[in-house]
């Protein structure tokens, strides 16, 4: 088990709300003898795993899409309502990623909509490749963190490969919300007037688009669930192994700091970007100057900053919240690797006291990534969704992006003013002079140097976060 994150208190079960684990009992104790007698015969504990594995990916799939055929007495007989749309409020403004959008304003809000559909979306998959020394072939279950680790990275892979503000093109007509659509019909089934009109440019911005869609399709493609993959589940999994980690392990955010720092490093495609993890909560300016720096007249690196950080101790300390508003306004962050207990998700933004996030527990198949313009939409997500500030758990790793060193400037500058206005006597970590005092040995794995506090098992009610998205 990872010290390093109460969230780890679940490891070796599913990363889901307490009422599944009730699911799977009540759904052992009532299957009847012919079930029951079956499970005395066979006792091996991987086949015991693969269906455990598959009755997580049943309930993640009904528990996120709303698509699922279940009748309505379904959900009230057994306790669990059903899932309503999350709301967005016209009077606040919502913040993603160093953005604000309002949302009263129609551009606004389909600028809103097309930002959101542009981020990558990493789920759990099943039948992929099986994962080295297991017979594993799916995540479902217990690589939450591993994926909201990918979320992170492909965003800040997205802004060191792309123009700024792309978004992407296939999302204006392939993507629908709950908002509006773009193509409007008629009751008929029909377009109205105009919409000929309007498709002919989104063709046409197609056309214009295909140099950055290739690009699109290639960092997609760095995660796909294939051993080939740079940075999919099979070479994430490997490289945990140092840490003492494999495949059905539960992961903690700061050893998915410190992966992810690997993969880069291991990776051909990127010799322009580099990882730092922060240590003992500090960021030293040093050790960011040596793994960034090159040989004149060569520039920097572009260099990811992860920030392994606790905000509290079983619960989140609410002195923090007004930071994490703040940090998530500033266009250097990419994100946070956080969540709720056992259910890790990646934060982008925030409207008043809720947080902005996508959710990696809903199990898709594996898409075949070898295939030639091999589709893209299971990899964006249209729904966006909130959680209240309160339910965070306090462990989670923050990130930053600096494409030079006039960035780096820049972000240790505002990051350092957003910190220090903080009410809290504590800030969340600091930028130090100097380097750190490790052997440069020990700064190949994680480090415990900040006290994590176990969560004890808490029962919560159903989550009402999984939601959709209506504006209000």
């Amino acid at each position: 088990m990872n010290p390093s994150s109460s969230l780890a208190h679940c490891e070796g079960q599913s990363p889901v709300d307490d009422q599944m684990d009730d699911w799977l009992f009540l759904s052992t104790e009532s299957a009847g003898p012919q079930v029951l007698a079956v499970s005395r015969e066979d006792r091996d504990t991987e086949e015991r795993g693969k269906l455990k594995s598959k009755l997580v990916s049943a309930w993640n799939s009904v528990k996120y899409d709303k698509t699922v055929f279940l009748p309505s007495s379904f959900f009230k007989a057994s306790g669990w309502p059903l899932m309503q749309k999350s709301k967005f409020s016209k009077s606040s403004p919502v913040i993603m990623l160093g953005r604000s959008y309002e949302l009263k304003d129609k551009e606004e809000r389909d600028c809103f909509r097309r930002s959101f559909a542009s981020l990558l979306w990493l789920t759990y998959r099943r039948g992929f490749h099986q994962l080295a020394g297991s017979s594993l072939t799916t995540d479902s279950g217990w690589s939450c963190v591993l994926r909201t680790g990918q979320m992170l990275l492909a965003q800040g892979l997205l802004l060191h490969l792309m123009p700024p503000g792309w978004t992407w093109s296939v999302s204006h007509h392939a993507v629908k919300d709950d908002m509006d659509l773009l193509v409007n019909r008629s009751a008929d089934g029909g377009q109205r007037e105009g919409s000929k009109t309007r498709c002919r440019r989104l063709s046409l911005d197609s056309c214009l688009d295909r140099p950055m869609e290739a690009k699109h399709r290639m960092v997609v493609s760095w995660f796909a669930d294939h051993p080939t993959a740079p940075f999919g589940i099979h070479q994430l999994v490997e490289l945990g192994k140092s840490s003492g980690k494999k495949a059905g392990d539960w992961y903690g955010p700061s050893i998915v700091a410190h992966i992810l720092r690997k993969a880069v490093a291991a990776s051909a495609d990127l010799p322009n970007l580099v990882i730092y993890v922060a240590q003992d909560c500090t960021v030293y300016l040093e050790d960011v100057t040596k793994l960034c720096e090159r040989p004149l007249p060569q520039s920097w690196k572009s260099v990811i900053i992860l920030v392994p950080v606790r905000l509290g101790g079983q619960d989140l300390n609410p002195s923090y919240i007004t930071c994490v508003k703040k940090l998530l306004t500033l266009q250097c962050c990419i994100g946070i690797i956080g969540g709720k207990p056992k259910h890790s998700l990646f934060f982008v933004g925030f409207q008043d006291d809720h947080l902005l996030y996508l959710d990696p527990h809903y199990c898709q198949p594996t898409v075949d990534i070898t295939k030639e313009n091999f589709p893209l939409e299971s990899f964006h997500c249209k729904n966006p969704r909130k959680m209240a500030f309160s339910r965070m758990d306090p462990s989670c790793t923050i990130g930053f992006y600096a494409k030079d060193q006039k960035d780096f400037k820049s972000l240790c500058t505002v990051v350092n003013e957003t910190l220090s206005t903080s009410a809290e006597t504590y800030p969340m970590f600091i930028f130090a002079e100097g380097k750190s005092q490790e052997e440069e040995s020990a700064s190949n794995t994680p480090t415990n140097n900040v006290t994590y506090i176990q969560r004890k098992n808490e029962r919560r009610g159903t989550d009402t976060s999984m939601d959709e998205f209506v504006l209000l």
